[in-house]
């Protein structure tokens, strides 16, 4: 099966990434793209029938972030905002090692939170978030995290796309956080078309089945990722691009 995966996708990719991204294909009709676009299934150049093929592979997509528990997860989503998820594990490595509960992150001054995130966009306001979730879960929640939308949004540096993260992967709830790769990939495929990620997101629970939400996120944002890429998409080593309506593909 790996051999046949990099012959098809014919270059280099994080095997997380490629394992999560190939698992889209899989769930074709869950999302109804051939319903909706009225294009005829297209398998892969396989003699192994795809379904066998991918009940055989069968990983489950995860998210990049390192984290241990729903506060690590709070505090690494927050952090993730206008960077990648690679120089937040790599500050929150640093930070964790110092305090990983709420309880003990107030016990270290801004200016050493600081110290551990600066190599983040915007440090200096998300060591004060961190600070005041912090405080507040402590003061409010008991010292854990919320598991509803509104006292997760209640928090500082925290909205609808990190509560809605928080949600599905802390707590399997179907909720669908939309961020710019997954409103660039669902347009392009033709699942929605839209303008702004709220209106992605709440397009997005219309057509795609409650029961394939939870995976759904980690499905697109992969696969915007390391395939349907912003300026230069990868369409020729892309398995969904006889279904995609995107009229600028790179082939």
């Amino acid at each position: 099966i790996h051999s046949y995966m990099d012959q098809y996708l014919g270059y280099d990719v994080v095997q997380k990434g490629l394992d999560n991204t190939l698992l889209i294909y899989d769930k074709i009709q869950m999302f109804d793209l051939r319903k909706k676009m009225r294009i005829p299934y297209v398998p892969f150049n396989t003699n192994e029938p795809d379904k066998k093929l991918f009940e055989k592979y069968n990983p489950t997509p995860e998210t990049e972030l390192v984290y241990e528990d729903p506060y690590t997860l709070l505090i690494a989503v927050m952090l993730s905002a206008q960077t990648t998820d690679m120089n937040v594990n790599k500050a929150t490595e640093k930070l964790f090692k110092r305090a990983k509960t709420p309880e003990k992150m107030l016990q270290l001054s801004l200016e050493e939170i600081e110290e551990a995130i600066k190599t983040l966009n915007f440090f200096k306001t998300k060591a004060k978030n961190i600070l005041g979730i912090s405080h507040a879960l402590v003061e409010n929640c008991h010292g854990s995290v919320p598991k509803d939308r509104a006292s997760l949004e209640s928090l500082p540096g925290v909205g609808r796309k990190t509560a809605n993260v928080v949600l599905n992967v802390a707590f399997h709830e179907p909720t669908l956080a939309v961020d710019t790769h997954i409103h660039r990939v669902s347009n392009r495929l033709g699942l929605c078309a839209t303008k702004t990620p709220l209106d992605t997101e709440q397009a997005l629970l219309k057509v795609i089945p409650k029961e394939a939400l939870y995976h759904a996120h980690h499905w697109l944002i992969l696969h915007g990722r390391y395939i349907c890429k912003a300026r230069k998409p990868l369409c020729q080593k892309c398995f969904l691009e006889k279904l995609c309506e995107y009229k600028d593909k790179e082939l």
